[in-house]
């Protein structure tokens, strides 16, 4: 197995992240078979790397920037330029985040918001009458990628080859389909801070790169780092959360009803959703030999936190496999990350989730699975979902 000889048999699992699960079940789930090991352990896949199994640890190794660094936060790890301000540790980071900072202000957000809120409407009332929709290409796929791309001047007719790009480097299917989306979004990127720079608009973009980052604007491979925070989290994080909220919804008549019935309790019941299907797998680096937890760490070694770990680790959170929509500490979740990581996007982010209830549910109350083809999950640094065909009357 490739293992180093420090460490045990007692500390190795064959786990890979990117196929957790037999293909068609839960992912999330199946991280439930860390719990009760140690809480870090070590997988050969992936070209080696430790993995977090408590809830407890998790949030330990994702606040603690002294002895978990943020230096490269996907496995495994590519030549490129750092992503801003994800993989930057403070103090940079705290001069890193200002390039984000004003396209998630309160105007912002509710301009997006009021965006997302008509195009909701016009897609859903678009494919209502023929009682059915795939929902990840015509619906998830759809509202969140079109307002941003909107948002970042950018053709809507670029979404497409993006979105597969994106899918490739997240969830790849192998190494091939990794090396092209890699490859496409590089170029991609690369092309688009250069005219950025060159000819800067009103964009998140350009507004970033002519923020003052502590005395001083970005260089262009920081650039190529905000370009590449900007696009994947505003092309596949929401739409890939959407997915398993319909998902979730199309398998509970009750929880359909409780939310069109009182619409109130979407905010937390948003946090719910998200604690249950919680889908980042995020990396940090080890900064120094230590032992932590019981585990032999070296500098240098990558260790994965599984925000599911956290969200289904039973002294986290009560019978925590359950959706309880009106659970009281569901916001605790790590779909957002925590600490001075905490997503910068999540206003955004909660606004899109709850039109979609919002206006989804008075105008679809009942909707199911469709029995002849059923959903296709697609897993990786984040867990999602490649299919979901829905049915209604």
């Amino acid at each position: 197995m490739n293992r180093p000889a420090h460490i045990s048999d007692a500390l190795t699992v064959d786990f890979d992240f990117y196929r957790p699960a037999f293909e068609g079940l839960d992912p999330f789930s199946a991280f439930t078979r860390l719990l009760g090991h140690p809480p870090v352990v070590w997988t050969p896949h992936n070209g080696g790397h430790w993995i977090v199994t408590t809830g407890k640890a998790s949030k330990d190794v994702l606040t603690d920037h002294e002895r978990f660094s943020s230096e490269s936060v996907f496995i495994p790890r590519v030549d490129r330029p750092r992503t801003v301000p994800l993989e930057y540790d403070p103090p940079e980071h705290t001069a890193m985040r200002r390039a984000i900072r004003g396209t998630f202000l309160p105007g912002p957000v509710k301009a997006m918001s009021a965006a997302a809120r008509d195009l909701a409407i016009e897609l859903i009332e678009g494919f209502k009458p023929a009682g059915k929709c795939e929902f990840v290409g015509d619906f998830g796929q759809q509202l969140p990628i079109i307002i941003w791309l909107k948002m970042m001047n950018l053709p809507l007719d670029d979404r497409e080859v993006l979105l597969e790009a994106v899918n490739a480097g997240i969830r790849p299917r192998d190494e091939a389909h990794r090396e092209w989306g890699r490859n496409h979004m590089n170029r991609y990127i690369a092309d688009l801070v250069d005219d950025r720079m060159a000819n800067p608009g009103d964009d998140p973009l350009s507004l970033g790169l002519q923020e003052d980052i502590g005395g001083r604007t970005m260089n262009r491979d920081e650039g190529m780092g905000l370009a590449t925070t900007l696009l994947g989290g505003g092309l596949d994080t929401v739409a890939t959360t959407l997915a398993w909220f319909a998902l979730h919804l199309a398998n509970s008549p009750a929880d359909r009803t409780l939310l069109r019935e009182e619409p109130a309790r979407i905010p937390k019941a948003i946090h719910e959703l998200m604690r249950r299907y919680a889908i980042p797998n995020i990396a940090r680096i080890v900064t120094r030999d230590m032992e932590y937890e019981g585990a032999p760490l070296r500098r240098g070694d990558a260790i994965l936190v599984s925000a599911c770990v956290q969200a289904l680790d039973p002294a986290e959170f009560d019978d925590p496999c359950a959706v309880n929509l009106a659970r009281p500490d569901a916001h605790k979740h790590l779909g957002f990350s925590a600490g001075a990581h905490h997503c910068a996007g999540a206003p955004l982010a909660l606004s899109e989730l709850r039109i979609f209830l919002e206006e989804w549910l008075p105008r679809i109350p009942d909707f199911r699975l469709d029995p002849d083809d059923p959903p296709q999950v697609a897993t990786g640094i984040v867990n999602g979902l490649a299919k979901l065909p829905l049915r209604w009357d």
